[in-house]
């Protein structure tokens, strides 16, 4: 509390102290420099990892909910189920023994724009990664017994997110804040489940599973040694022209759902207009929510709201103990985006929540509100996430085939840290 202030604390040493007959002794504040002590270089902004030997290999394909129609609901969804399921040339069982005997890890993800594939092994076994991942790509069979198991297991996900309030929130947000492509569901609905079967997914995956809309990417792996294995596999894809995105609106609009729980939840929402195409935009909101106005949950390690500097755990979570989470979102799409505040509280400090979270986005709205020692704080620590989040191969992988499939090419970490470093106070 006193750190950056001028008050010099007295210490009488402690318990040992007191034992010792130690007398009392004193410490300048933590905003004096120690004398005596040169403070070292700063570190450059990225050092060069040593090689690993292990690799991730990633197809990301442009399709996701927003491509689905009302006769295809719920297909993303369960595309995500059936992936590395059995396929023409391996049975599901002989899929697992295959991944397993390599001490491999396969993974798949379904969001909105994209249907995400990665296989993670020891970088010795690439030509094996690559030949599954892509098989279990382009030659699923879909077997009926197999779909059947699968929508089971997903009503019984569809059970379990009902218990999860801030996940329907953000799924409410999309439905209630677009018409158009990101207003389909993520979720497979429940209606959808009883019509999905194999020709609906295999009517999907022809229509969208084409060459223009598939990359693979890889980290851990030379580019020349990734295409010579890759090239066999996927050259015969049909070059067909690449369909427009379908068209989003944002509206705006309102959602309100009686439930059976003992807290409120709410969520604020507002668009980030241009989305990822609009670069200044999205990378300040992403400062904006992740380092400067932070928040999270009133207990946790760490702390209140472990980010103890931003803004949400300093204004809000250590004064209202009536509110237990308080944290920024956003969720970036290709040409749209939304950004705003969730928060959980007791039933009756939901108004005045709702009223805590629009007098925080106005405060950082208003000019002179931001000091620059805070602005610069939460620039270097978007930084500092972005390189310790590419450190790991997964997310090396994934930023990768996201930036290629959205802009045609990878932009280096040195220009994303330039354009955090950038002055966005405006």
């Amino acid at each position: 509390r006193f750190a950056s202030t001028s008050v010099v604390k007295q210490s009488s040493g402690g318990l040992f102290g007191w034992l010792l007959g130690g007398k009392p002794t004193q410490f300048p504040t933590l905003d004096v420099p120690l004398p005596g002590i040169t403070i070292p270089p700063p570190l450059p902004d990225f050092v060069e990892p040593a090689k690993s030997p292990a690799a991730t290999v990633g197809l990301y394909i442009d399709c996701g909910s927003m491509y689905e129609t009302p006769g295809s609901s719920g297909a993303s969804h369960l595309l995500e189920r059936m992936s590395f399921k059995s396929t023409t040339n391996r049975s599901h069982l002989r899929l697992v023994r295959e991944v397993e005997s390599i001490g491999g890890n396969v993974s798949a993800i379904a969001t909105r724009e994209q249907m995400c594939y990665t296989y993670d092994a020891f970088r010795a076994y690439v030509p094996d990664m690559v030949e599954v991942l892509i098989d279990s790509v382009r030659n699923p069979t879909f077997l009926d017994w197999e779909v059947k198991e699968q929508l089971e297991e997903i009503k019984a996900e569809i059970a379990e997110f009902s218990a999860n309030p801030q996940g329907l929130l953000l799924e409410a947000l999309h439905s209630a804040g677009y018409t158009g492509a990101l207003a389909n569901p993520l979720i497979a609905p429940e209606p959808a489940i009883h019509k999905l079967d194999s020709s609906i997914l295999k009517e999907f995956i022809a229509e969208n599973y084409t060459a223009p809309r598939m990359v693979l990417a890889a980290s851990g792996v030379e580019h020349d040694v990734l295409v010579s294995i890759a090239e066999p596999l996927l050259s015969d894809l049909p070059a067909v022209k690449r369909p427009e995105e379908p068209k989003s609106v944002y509206v705006g609009g309102d959602y309100r759902c009686q439930a059976d729980c003992q807290n409120t939840h709410v969520a604020l929402a507002f668009e980030v207009p241009g989305g990822w195409y609009e670069e200044k935009t999205a990378i300040t909101v992403t400062v904006l929510q992740q380092k400067l106005m932070g928040g999270g949950d009133w207990f946790c390690t760490g702390g209140v709201g472990k980010g103890l500097y931003s803004r949400l755990s300093l204004r809000i979570l250590s004064h209202y103990h009536q509110i237990e989470s308080f944290s920024a979102f956003n969720h970036i799409y290709n040409y749209s985006g939304l950004f705003g505040i969730l928060a959980t509280t007791s039933p009756d400090f939901a108004s005045k929540a709702v009223d805590l979270a629009a007098g925080e986005l106005l405060e950082v709205a208003t000019p002179g509100n931001v000091t620059q020692g805070q602005l610069d704080r939460a620039k270097q620590a978007a930084k500092c996430k972005v390189l310790m989040d590419l450190e790991s191969r997964a997310v090396a992988c994934e930023d990768i085939g996201r930036q290629v499939m959205t802009y045609g090419e990878r932009e280096t970490h040195r220009e994303i840290l330039e354009r955090c470093r950038s002055n966005y106070s405006e």
